[in-house]
């Protein structure tokens, strides 16, 4: 086999190997970052009560619990959680009561922290 033949079948297969290396790498990454998708999800997230009042709640439907003015409560993917403005859980706090979902898509530095300003506007802390 002449130098020069030697040298188009060594670039042919670079190239396969290259072509092979990028290929893997695109179906990975999409993978990878699948998996990142809900970095909270084992832990939860942190929210933070700064409403200025102390308000309650009630965890997947169980009793109605006090929420004292900066605390944090966790709330995991799996969770519901109710905020009341009254010790008998009858008065929302909030018209449309946040989901997990909600809290989650406010987390822009993704550290699984939000909280409840006033008038249940809510925020990344």
């Amino acid at each position: 086999m002449s130098p020069s033949t030697r040298f188009i079948v060594k670039r042919i297969l670079l190239q396969g190997i290259l072509s092979l290396c990028m290929v893997i790498t695109m179906l990975v990454f999409p993978l990878l970052s699948a998996a990142d998708k809900d970095p909270c999800g084992a832990k939860g997230i942190y929210i933070g009560n700064q409403t200025t009042i102390d308000v309650w709640y009630a965890r997947n439907g169980g009793p109605c619990t006090f929420w004292a003015h900066d605390h944090l409560l966790i709330l995991k993917p799996e969770e519901t959680l109710l905020i009341y403005r009254d010790m008998t859980c009858q008065t929302t706090y909030c018209s449309k009561n946040p989901t997990y979902d909600d809290y989650q898509s406010l987390d822009d530095n993704k550290n699984c922290r939000v909280r409840i300003l006033p008038d249940c506007t809510l925020s990344d802390m």
